[in-house]
């Protein structure tokens, strides 16, 4: 998937005003997702998303920091502005385009190391511990 096609599904799933703003929520989201997974977990996918966007995932250290939906949502609503119902909506709109992104083995890899209610946000109910 290019960068423009990947931006175009999280401006469409988020209801974006434009290019811009879904790259800038989708950059906040994949930084968040890039504290709570381990280093070459963020390594791994991003290698397998579009270019400009992969640096997002660029790990800040070695382990995880073991934090649920809510506080990754806070997080989110941190880099992005707006309440928790928003930053929901922003992980989930770049989370499930992510899911499209990725092979279905390396996306139940990461799912199946994080707590079960992540899988909604990647649009993936069943999926996760």
């Amino acid at each position: 998937m290019h960068d423009h096609e990947f931006l175009a599904r999280v401006r469409e799933r988020g209801g974006y005003a434009d290019q811009d703003e879904a790259r800038r929520v989708t950059v906040a989201v994949l930084q968040v997702l890039a504290e709570r997974v381990t280093a070459g977990e963020a390594r791994d996918l991003a290698a397998e998303l579009p270019g400009s966007l992969a640096g997002a995932l660029a790990p800040g250290r070695g382990s995880a920091d073991r934090f649920g939906v809510e506080e990754f949502c806070r997080r989110v609503s941190g880099r992005v502005g707006g309440g928790s119902r928003a930053a929901g909506r922003d992980a989930g709109a770049v989370l499930s385009t992510v899911a499209d992104a990725v092979p279905p083995g390396e996306l139940d890899h990461l799912t199946g190391r994080l707590p079960a209610g992540y899988a909604a946000l990647f649009g993936r109910a069943g999926l996760g511990a």
